[in-house]
Protein backbone atom coordinates (compact mmCIF):
# COMPACT_ATOMS: atom_id res chain seq x y z
CA UNK A 1 0.00 0.00 0.00
CA UNK A 2 2.66 2.36 1.05
CA UNK A 3 6.24 1.60 -1.16
CA UNK A 4 8.84 4.07 -0.30
CA UNK A 5 9.85 6.38 -3.28
CA UNK A 6 13.61 6.48 -2.95
CA UNK A 7 14.93 3.60 -0.79
CA UNK A 8 17.64 4.55 1.46
CA UNK A 9 20.92 1.97 2.46
CA UNK A 10 20.41 3.35 5.79
CA UNK A 11 18.93 5.85 8.31
CA UNK A 12 21.52 8.67 8.53
CA UNK A 13 21.47 10.59 4.93
CA UNK A 14 23.40 12.99 5.84
CA UNK A 15 23.15 16.02 3.18
CA UNK A 16 24.99 19.67 4.12
CA UNK A 17 22.80 21.40 2.28
CA UNK A 18 19.17 21.13 4.57
CA UNK A 19 16.87 19.75 2.03
CA UNK A 20 14.00 19.79 4.97
CA UNK A 21 14.73 23.15 5.56
CA UNK A 22 17.57 22.84 8.11
CA UNK A 23 21.04 23.72 8.28
CA UNK A 24 22.55 21.03 8.82
CA UNK A 25 22.66 17.06 7.91
CA UNK A 26 19.14 15.69 7.03
CA UNK A 27 18.19 12.12 8.25
CA UNK A 28 15.82 8.89 6.90
CA UNK A 29 13.86 8.09 9.80
CA UNK A 30 13.35 5.15 10.88
CA UNK A 31 9.94 3.53 9.87
CA UNK A 32 7.52 0.49 11.02
CA UNK A 33 5.03 -0.33 8.79
CA UNK A 34 2.11 -2.33 10.09
CA UNK A 35 -1.31 -3.75 8.71
CA UNK A 36 -3.99 -3.38 11.11
CA UNK A 37 -7.59 -4.16 9.51
CA UNK A 38 -8.01 -2.47 6.87
CA UNK A 39 -5.40 0.26 7.13
CA UNK A 40 -1.81 0.30 6.74
CA UNK A 41 0.14 1.68 9.52
CA UNK A 42 3.36 3.72 9.36
CA UNK A 43 5.02 5.20 12.07
CA UNK A 44 8.22 6.96 11.91
CA UNK A 45 10.47 8.30 14.80
CA UNK A 46 12.07 11.98 14.27
CA UNK A 47 13.43 12.41 18.01
CA UNK A 48 14.06 16.04 18.95
CA UNK A 49 11.19 17.31 16.32
CA UNK A 50 7.90 19.48 18.27
CA UNK A 51 4.93 18.76 16.84
CA UNK A 52 4.59 22.35 15.32
CA UNK A 53 7.64 21.10 12.78
CA UNK A 54 5.61 17.83 11.65
CA UNK A 55 4.98 18.52 8.25
CA UNK A 56 3.10 15.40 6.35
CA UNK A 57 1.99 16.64 2.76
CA UNK A 58 0.52 14.82 -0.02
CA UNK A 59 0.75 15.34 -3.74
CA UNK A 60 -1.04 12.69 -6.29
CA UNK A 61 0.32 9.64 -5.06
CA UNK A 62 3.53 10.71 -2.91
CA UNK A 63 3.61 11.20 0.59
CA UNK A 64 6.03 13.37 1.73
CA UNK A 65 7.10 13.49 6.09
CA UNK A 66 9.26 15.88 7.38
CA UNK A 67 10.24 16.75 10.36
CA UNK A 68 12.55 20.25 11.57
CA UNK A 69 14.78 19.92 14.24
CA UNK A 70 15.55 23.33 16.06
CA UNK A 71 18.92 23.17 17.98
CA UNK A 72 19.17 23.80 21.10
CA UNK A 73 22.59 24.94 22.81
CA UNK A 74 22.52 25.66 26.60
CA UNK A 75 23.34 29.68 27.69
CA UNK A 76 26.79 29.82 29.39
CA UNK A 77 27.83 27.13 28.25
CA UNK A 78 31.18 25.54 25.75
CA UNK A 79 30.83 22.34 23.78
CA UNK A 80 33.68 20.64 24.51
CA UNK A 81 32.30 17.39 22.82
CA UNK A 82 29.38 16.33 20.52
CA UNK A 83 28.55 12.79 19.72
CA UNK A 84 24.66 13.71 19.06
CA UNK A 85 24.08 14.83 15.60
CA UNK A 86 21.10 17.24 15.28
CA UNK A 87 19.57 17.24 11.84
CA UNK A 88 16.11 17.26 9.98
CA UNK A 89 13.84 14.10 8.59
CA UNK A 90 13.06 13.31 5.51
CA UNK A 91 10.87 10.25 4.10
CA UNK A 92 8.96 9.68 1.32
CA UNK A 93 6.86 7.66 -0.15
CA UNK A 94 4.47 6.68 -3.21
CA UNK A 95 0.93 5.41 -2.04
CA UNK A 96 -1.04 2.78 -4.14
CA UNK A 97 -4.32 3.10 -5.52
CA UNK A 98 -5.22 1.08 -2.74
CA UNK A 99 -5.39 4.23 0.05
CA UNK A 100 -8.41 6.13 0.68
CA UNK A 101 -6.26 9.30 0.40
CA UNK A 102 -9.10 11.50 1.93
CA UNK A 103 -8.90 9.38 5.14
CA UNK A 104 -6.05 9.66 5.83
CA UNK A 105 -4.80 10.29 9.49
CA UNK A 106 -1.42 11.33 10.96
CA UNK A 107 -0.64 11.75 15.30
CA UNK A 108 2.69 12.59 16.24
CA UNK A 109 3.69 11.94 19.88
CA UNK A 110 6.88 11.71 21.85
CA UNK A 111 8.97 12.11 18.75
CA UNK A 112 7.07 9.79 17.05
CA UNK A 113 4.54 10.14 13.93
CA UNK A 114 1.93 8.02 13.39
CA UNK A 115 -0.28 7.64 9.86
CA UNK A 116 -3.30 6.03 8.88
CA UNK A 117 -3.75 4.54 5.69
CA UNK A 118 -7.25 3.26 5.11
CA UNK A 119 -7.68 1.17 2.22
CA UNK A 120 -10.51 2.53 -0.43
CA UNK A 121 -13.59 0.64 -0.60
CA UNK A 122 -13.08 -0.72 -3.77
CA UNK A 123 -9.80 -2.17 -2.57
CA UNK A 124 -11.69 -3.86 0.28
CA UNK A 125 -11.32 -8.01 -0.37
CA UNK A 126 -14.75 -9.24 -0.70
CA UNK A 127 -16.06 -12.60 -0.96
CA UNK A 128 -17.69 -13.65 -4.23
CA UNK A 129 -20.33 -15.89 -3.97
CA UNK A 130 -20.31 -19.23 -6.30
CA UNK A 131 -23.80 -20.51 -7.49
CA UNK A 132 -24.08 -24.37 -8.96
CA UNK A 133 -25.24 -24.98 -12.18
Amino acid sequence: MAQELAPQAGPDVARGNGEAGGAGPTFTPAVDIFEQGDATIIIADMPGVAPEDVEVTLERQVLTLQGRVKPEVPEGYRRLSSEYREGDYLRVFTLSDDVDQSRINADFRNGVLRLELPRSAEAQPRKISVKAA
